[in-house]
């Protein structure tokens, strides 16, 4: 029996969800997707914070195909010296504080989320952890378990149950935190399935106090505030604070999938010893997801002001205007257009695909849509894209 592209997805894929939105995908190019049927979507998630040069971008193109005539995977990670890995970890070390000197490549972001929690119990001796309430982190079972969530994290119970949740910007929650054996503090500064919901300046110095007058580590999550996505290189230069240990992913691989965590290297140190293999991944750091990434945020990095991303920011901010929706939340390009109770938010993504929009939900904001577009993404594009958005709403009963 012959299946269509949509029945093969629906038939021999696991699914996530019993009504994905299965978009049928042919290619991608620039700010644009395109399905089978020759439709052309205008893309506001790209990829949820990934491709932040849009698809196909030339360059990253360039760079992969000429790493993979050298060669692609030839031992796990950290047991032979590949080029692409030493230049993208030099890379990101010369873009971040002195103090964060040493790269651990994994292959996503959750996967690194795990690394970091195993770091941060080795190094403080310790089996607790202090997560926000509605954060993300990923679904391994570590991330899992700094989830506050009701609905997805119970039916994976038993998961580590020494984590402690605070409120996100709940300054006077703090002194109510455990004093002692707490291995590290876990942070998303904007907390992106909240809603695009960002925290105060004055929270987090204080939250970063705590996690120093404890002993614990402090462990910023910028697996989608990354590389420039937020209007500077890393949102934690924003809040006048430097992570004990950085966590990378999404737009870290340029479209290639990669996770990393960044620590001083005494820290990192200890991995390597009592017992050897502290961590160990086969794929992490895989070459040419190296190369792309390395390819990818040297270019945004280096051109970061032509993408003129609080212009574009503002743009949006001031076009989604309209009696159904009540705020835009965010920083940059990570954006949320929230909506009144009376529209449904998972609806409306259906009729703006119909649309030829292409954009998303958030996980504890159901009610909001995604806008966190390519930095490509041109003037009128995002004009578009408003209207788009905005007539919509006014079709709504």
């Amino acid at each position: 029996m012959h299946l269509s592209p949509k029945q093969l997805f629906l038939h021999s894929l696991a699914q996530t969800n019993p009504n994905p939105l299965a978009l049928e995908i042919l290619s991608a190019s620039g700010n644009y997707l395109y399905d089978i049927h020759g439709n052309k979507f205008l893309d506001l998630i790209s990829g949820i914070s990934v491709c932040s040069l849009g698809h196909q971008n030339p360059i990253v193109i360039d760079a992969v195909i000429e790493q993979t005539k050298k060669h692609m995977h030839v031992m796990v990670y950290g047991e032979t010296v590949q080029m692409p890995q030493n230049n993208y970890a030099d890379f990101l070390i010369h873009h971040l504080p002195k103090s964060l000197d040493n790269v651990y490549f994994l292959n996503s972001g959750s996967e690194a989320i795990d690394a970091a929690m195993k770091l941060a119990k080795r190094v403080t001796g310790h089996a607790g952890f202090v997560a926000h309430t509605n954060a993300y982190h990923g679904s391994s079972q570590g991330p899992l378990s700094l989830m506050s969530d009701e609905y997805y994290a119970p039916k994976y119970r038993p998961l580590l149950n020494q984590v402690f949740f605070i409120e996100q910007n709940d300054i006077q929650g703090i002194d109510h935190l455990p004093s002692e054996n707490i291995s590290a503090v876990i942070v998303e500064l904007i907390q992106a399935e909240k809603g695009i919901s960002i925290s105060n300046v004055e929270y987090i110095q204080k939250l970063y106090q705590y996690a120093k007058s404890i002993g614990a580590l402090f462990v910023i999550d910028e697996i989608q505030t990354g590389f420039g996505r937020t209007g500077t290189k890393f949102c934690f230069e924003q809040y006048n604070i430097v992570p004990d240990i950085l966590v990378l992913g999404k737009a870290l691989g340029g479209g290639m999938p990669i996770g990393a965590i960044v620590a001083p290297k005494k820290i990192m140190h200890e991995f390597s010893i009592n017992p050897i293999l502290g961590h160990i991944t086969t794929f992490g750091g895989h070459p040419v997801s190296c190369a792309a990434g390395l390819a990818a945020n040297s270019e945004i990095f280096q051109n970061y002001a032509q993408f003129n991303i609080p212009h574009k920011e503002a743009l949006f901010k001031k076009l989604l205007i309209h009696p159904k929706i009540k705020k835009v939340t965010g920083k940059g390009l990570l954006l949320a257009c929230h909506l009144v109770n009376e529209v449904d938010g998972p609806s409306l993504i259906h009729l703006l695909l119909e649309k030829k929009l292409f954009t998303d939900w958030f996980l504890f904001e159901t009610n909001a849509i995604r806008i966190c577009p390519p930095f490509t993404i041109e003037d009128d594009e995002v004009e578009m894209a408003c209207m788009i958005i905005i007539d919509t709403l006014n079709q709504l009963k």
